[in-house]
């Protein structure tokens, strides 16, 4: 991943990986068990949710859809 990224992207990278690894766990899903549940690996799951990986559009799609959430609410700012 470039890390030439402005430093608002990474933040916002950052704290959409803390809400999704948020509402897993709230879900009671190890990052083992979501993995299965949302079909991406482990690592790329563990990357999202660290801030490290740029998830791609599929991957919040199966995100959103394992935690019964509208996509919106995972990837919403609350700033303008």
């Amino acid at each position: 991943m470039p890390r030439d990224e402005p430093e608002w992207i990474m933040e916002r990278r950052r704290a959409l990986g803390e809400r999704i690894g948020d509402l897993r766990a709230a879900a009671h899903h190890s990052q083992e068990s979501f993995a299965e549940a949302t079909g991406i690996s482990r690592r790329t799951l563990q990357r999202i949710e660290s801030g490290d990986g740029d998830p791609r559009y599929s991957d919040l799609l199966r995100i959103a859809a394992a935690l019964k959430k509208d996509m919106a609410a995972l990837v919403e700012t609350g700033s303008s």
